[in-house]
């Protein structure tokens, strides 16, 4: 992992704003990075200091042993949880791109 990956995937952590949310994939899209895991890597070895708590697993949910901690920062955010879940489509970050919609048939 080159020192320029590293400082890409830190600057699109540090631009998700508060109230929003991206996945791991995302940062890793937006980034440029390789894969969401790598994604994960940067933030567990190097994202102390970044809001690593508005990064998701793509279903919406937080790692089981961070998720108490980061749905309350979450929360604290305005960005409330259902079940353990946060609504991609109601919270993600604006720089992330919607899913394309299937082409119509008729």
């Amino acid at each position: 992992m080159d020192e320029e990956t590293i400082e890409r995937v830190r600057t699109a952590v540090q631009s998700i704003p508060p109230g929003q949310v991206a996945t791991y994939g995302d940062v890793a899209d937006v980034s440029r990075a390789p894969s969401p895991r790598l994604v994960g890597r940067v933030l567990s070895e190097d994202g102390h200091d970044l809001p690593w708590h508005r990064v998701l697993r793509a279903n919406g949910t937080c790692a089981p042993h961070l998720a108490r901690e980061q749905l309350e920062l979450l929360r604290a955010e305005g960005v409330p949880a259902e079940d353990g879940k946060i609504n991609l489509r109601q919270y993600r970050w604006d720089a992330v791109p919607p899913p394309e919609e299937p082409p119509s048939l008729f």
